[in-house]
């Protein structure tokens, strides 16, 4: 299996996979058909077994899926077995909601520290970690081997501010600003995240229905 690409859709579908089990066992259900499972998600049983079988498959003929198998073998294939050690820059409105989400814990995904150039906010608590100025970040970064950067800052700043924190050894990075990040120095992973290019899609869906 390591040596087979795995197309980009079919990871961005194992975290809904993997929400969806965790509802089912939280409803006590032991297994589950792919014809089952596809009726809950809205995608086909055929996409549902090509997806796992990327994996290995998991499910046995006549019975399904153990639920509770298939959710710890989807986590393993995420790496949520592991745990992150990660900071936030920029903690405005939307960098704060990110540091109260809890759930992100729970996934393994530790918010550690908090970061910001404003002098309003530098000294400012959220969920008990104070507000660091930017000028700490690079000791922070190295001395507490942070994998992964969360930035919700101006879409000017980012660059930079990605460029510095590959050099520091940063493993991956969550990036909410408006600009496409390019890393191609260096080993890491970025994951781009346009919250406006998915407002405007319903947007289009609302529209279209009309």
């Amino acid at each position: 299996m390591s040596d087979k690409k795995i197309s980009t859709a079919v990871i961005k579908r194992l975290p809904r996979y993997y929400r969806y089990l965790g509802e089912l066992l939280e409803n006590d259900i032991v297994r589950i058909s792919s014809n089952e499972l596809s009726q809950r998600m809205g995608v086909t049983a055929s996409q549902i077994r090509q997806d796992l079988n990327n994996f290995g498959g998991f499910g046995q003929q006549g019975y399904g899926y153990n639920v509770n198998h298939l959710y710890k073998e989807i986590a393993k294939i995420l790496g949520l077995e592991n745990h992150y050690s990660v900071i936030i820059i920029g903690s405005g409105n939307l960098g704060q909601a990110l540091a109260n989400y809890t759930d992100f814990e729970k996934r393994g995904f530790v918010v550690k520290g908090l970061f910001d150039v404003n002098p309003r906010l530098v000294g400012i608590s959220v969920r008990g970690m104070d507000v660091q100025d930017m000028d700490q970040l690079k000791d922070f970064v190295v001395e507490n081997n942070i994998d992964i950067a969360i930035l919700t800052v101006p879409k000017t700043k980012a660059p930079a501010i990605a460029n510095d924190l590959c050099e520091w050894g940063i493993r991956g990075i969550w990036n909410f600003a408006p600009v496409d990040l390019q890393i191609s120095n260096f080993d890491v992973v970025v994951e781009n995240v346009h919250l406006s290019e998915s407002l405007m899609t319903l947007s289009y869906r609302i529209k279209d229905s009309y």
